[in-house]
């Protein structure tokens, strides 16, 4: 019989000290964590939830590491992050990030990158399964991220709006912030992405599935009980009434999407066919 493992990280905010006197106050990610791993629980998966300040670096690291070492061929692992999604200049010399951003996930002590995560799932041995759901901004190709908006394109897509309210409803890591945070830190990144780089032959071996709560040049909303996309997917799940796989369960929560928020479907490596066909969350 397959074990089925789940790590559900849901910050709603940030540890200001780090992040330059911001922190990233939101409302919804800490439901979104426990109804996710609700979900799971009911499916079968044994679960740990990180909220907030347990959501660094070195706790998220130990939990991937330690279901890595547990987990074998026919497993799976369930990874789900709700909060804040950033980006900082890519420059390690790959040719893997068209927009020359690397995407991050954004943990209560830093930011963490889209080739730290990758790193981390290519440590399952061959034949485990990987889902991620990612309910932040920017989170198209999350674990391998293209095409993220300039602060050019951003400032002009916002002109119309009240950026008040844009950042109380969007789960963005403001620019300006992110700026001001990757010039202080630009040391530690740019030798962490070199390292990252290094080893990359060995991070492409990591297969996994995305499901994410936008498209790359997107924002994901927060709300007032849950995040729009967790929101969409647990209607859509509807309690484990959802019969189909991984590619029609993504085009239902796509079809109740608002056009501002687009979910994607996008793969890492090469998940088993198998695996795609699966009923969602199966063990």
């Amino acid at each position: 019989m397959a074990t089925g493992l789940s790590l559900h990280l849901g910050l709603n905010q940030v540890d200001a000290a780090k992040y330059g006197g911001w922190d990233g106050r939101l409302v919804a990610c800490e439901n979104d964590a426990d109804d996710m791993a609700r979900l799971a629980g009911e499916a079968g998966f044994e679960g740990t939830t990180l909220l907030t300040s347990e959501s660094t670096v070195k706790n998220v690291t130990a939990e991937l590491r330690k279901a890595a070492k547990k987990l074998k061929r026919g497993d799976i692992l369930l990874f789900t992050y709700s909060g804040h999604g950033g980006q900082v200049p890519n420059v390690d010399g790959s040719d893997d990030e068209p927009d020359e951003f690397d995407e991050t996930l954004v943990f209560y002590d830093r930011e963490f990158l889209d080739d730290e995560l990758n790193r981390e799932f290519a440590r399952f041995a061959q034949g485990v399964r990987i889902l991620a759901l990612l309910d932040c901004c920017h989170s198209g190709t999350g674990i391998e991220v293209r095409e993220v908006l300039s602060p050019e394109a951003m400032e002009e897509q916002f002109q119309t709006r009240d950026p008040q309210q844009i950042e109380n409803t969007a789960r963005l890591m403001p620019v300006v912030q992110q700026h001001e945070v990757y010039q202080r830190d630009k040391e530690f990144f740019q030798e962490l992405q070199r390292d990252l780089a290094a080893h990359k032959s060995r991070a492409a071996e990591a297969d996994a599935l995305l499901i994410s709560a936008c498209q790359d040049n997107q924002l994901a909303s927060d709300g007032s009980v849950n995040g729009k996309f967790t929101a969409t997917l647990l209607d859509v799940w509807d309690g484990g009434s959802f019969r189909g796989g991984y590619r029609a369960f993504h085009r239902d929560i796509l079809r109740n999407m608002p056009p501002t928020q687009s979910p994607n479907l996008h793969l890492a490596g090469r998940p088993a066919d198998a695996f795609l066909e699966q009923r969602p969350f199966t063990v």
